[in-house]
């Protein structure tokens, strides 16, 4: 390829996309992505390659807010981190797009209503392939069109929890996924959630960044995707225009040119290469007149709960099919809002020893016996909780907030499992370490002196670098944030085909 029309840095979910967003538009696009493609070997269904091991966890290390270093669970593959999620796709609330206020703090809305974005949000469901259905979910947005395919029906002992949940009072719904249940259980049964999308025909069943966004943008013959390279920073003129990229590949320094560039390296790293930018004319990073670059992470506050009855087996093979949102909007002290419940990929007898420290013997009749959920509550933003760089290297001191209401939903998820005939109920909360649903270092605003982009993710201090990963949320809501991210990307996709020349 000769020089590209578009640069874009990062594979997952928001690189991707926009390169199928602006693959029919015939502009050269180059895709730079630092990690290669997933092989299809044993690993990919041995949950004790992926939980205790770490089989496919990156080398590298990054310093949390005391200078510590850890492993975190960051990958580095074609597709990024959707290679390894949940494939849940879940709309924002309405909402979530207006100030809100929570126990710990009030939100800073978006700039832009959730009715601007929501027809971005059926084109990413047509795209991704997402079953569910509506009608269920009490906090369920408008939709223009209805899911393009039905849910992922609920095994037997999924089906039982539902109607006991509603024998509660709870309006327990239908979880919108973008997996092929069949085409996944046919190549191995077992969850997907954290199980890897590997296979023939860029996957197994899970509709991820590379077996979905990517593969539709790499039928162009004007779209070329570069692995194994990684980008060190961004180069940027007199004029504040960005002129290309510095990367490394096979131990070289490469420059690649492009009269327009999207990062989308994920939250975290593309705050990092922001910072790693600095020049003369922007000491502090490229896109940062605001100083609002690599603040506000947010990460979601997590607990694993699981509901026990020691004389019911969980025969369930992927489980994940079911959410509950009563306590979304309301329904914590003072009627605020306290989060998301869905369940979690089946905890198995070897992931239960992995992630738990219990021996098998003990490990094993627990989870024969437990139905495995995910309590998920918003993170708020801080502008102190930040990503940084110490000597080159990535210093992320996430600083939990709204951590009252997340004990909250937690406490009433527990009474009203009790109540639906689980007599024993425990939890965990998820560590720092798996930065999975990353977001806000780059924010989101109509306002440069306070954001990193505009409203379609175009840089405020440089009008050809365009942002397309989770980096621009302004909040984090209670839910799984690939969905919006996608629509973000199509977004962002739209505004190039419509603004930029390419030459």
């Amino acid at each position: 390829m000769s020089q590209p029309d578009v640069i874009i840095i990062g594979s997952g979910m928001g690189g991707a996309t926009v390169a199928a967003a602006l693959a029919p538009t015939g502009r050269r696009i180059l895709i730079l992505e630092r990690g290669e493609r997933l092989p299809d070997t044993p690993e990919a269904r041995d949950p004790v390659a992926i939980f205790r091991d770490g089989h496919y966890r990156p080398t590298e290390e990054w310093l949390d807010g005391a200078g510590k270093p850890f492993n975190p669970g960051n990958y580095y593959y074609v597709g990024g981190n959707t290679k390894f999620y949940g494939a849940v796709l879940l709309r924002y609330r309405a909402e979530d797009f207006r100030p809100m206020v929570h126990l710990g703090g009030t939100t800073p809305g978006w700039p832009v209503g959730y009715d601007e974005f929501e027809p971005w949000y059926s084109r990413a469901e047509q795209m991704f392939n997402v079953r569910g259905e509506l009608g269920d979910d009490p906090s369920e947005p408008p939709h223009s069109a209805p899911y393009p395919f039905p849910p992922v029906p609920d095994e037997p002992e999924i089906a039982d929890l539902r109607a006991r949940l509603k024998s509660v009072g709870l309006h327990p719904s239908s979880l919108p996924l973008g997996v092929d249940i069949d085409r996944w259980l046919a190549a191995a049964r077992t969850p997907w959630d954290a199980f890897p999308n590997t296979g023939p025909e860029l996957g197994r069943g899970k509709m991820d960044a590379e077996s979905i966004s990517l593969a539709l943008a790499l039928e162009r013959s004007n779209v070329q995707l570069m692995t194994g390279i990684r980008v060190q920073k961004l180069l940027a003129d007199g004029s504040g225009r960005i002129t290309g990229v510095l990367a490394e590949r096979g131990g070289r320094a490469e420059t690649i040119s492009s009269p327009v560039i999207v990062l989308a390296a994920g939250a975290v790293n593309s705050a990092a290469i922001l910072l790693a930018s600095a020049n003369d004319n922007h000491p502090t990073g490229l896109a940062n007149s605001s100083d609002q670059v690599g603040r506000n992470f947010m990460n979601h506050n997590c607990s694993a709960v699981l509901a026990i009855h020691p004389f019911r087996k969980n025969r369930t093979i992927y489980q994940k099919t079911l959410q509950v949102n009563d306590f979304y909007l309301k329904g914590g002290p003072d009627n605020r809002p306290l989060g998301n419940i869905q369940l979690l990929g089946r905890i198995s007898r070897p992931i239960l020893a992995a992630t738990s420290g219990l021996p098998g013997w003990l490990a094993g009749p627990i989870s024969d016996r437990a139905i495995d959920l995910y309590a998920m509550s918003e993170d708020l933003p801080d502008p102190d909780s930040r990503v940084s760089l110490k000597n080159g290297q990535i210093m992320l001191d996430w600083k939990r907030s709204n951590w009252a209401a997340h004990e909250a939903l937690v406490t009433v998820l527990k009474q009203k499992l009790k109540k639906a005939g689980f007599p024993l109920v425990l939890s965990k909360p998820f560590d720092r370490r798996t930065p999975s649903h990353q977001c806000g270092t780059l924010r989101m605003g109509n306002d440069p002196a306070t954001s990193v982009v505009g409203p379609r993710g175009r840089s405020h201090d440089h009008p050809n670098l365009f942002i397309a990963d989770a980096g621009v949320l302004p909040t984090s809501a209670a839910v799984n944030p690939a969905l919006t991210v996608a629509a973000h990307a199509l977004r962002v996709g739209d505004e190039i085909a419509r603004t930029e020349t390419g030459a």
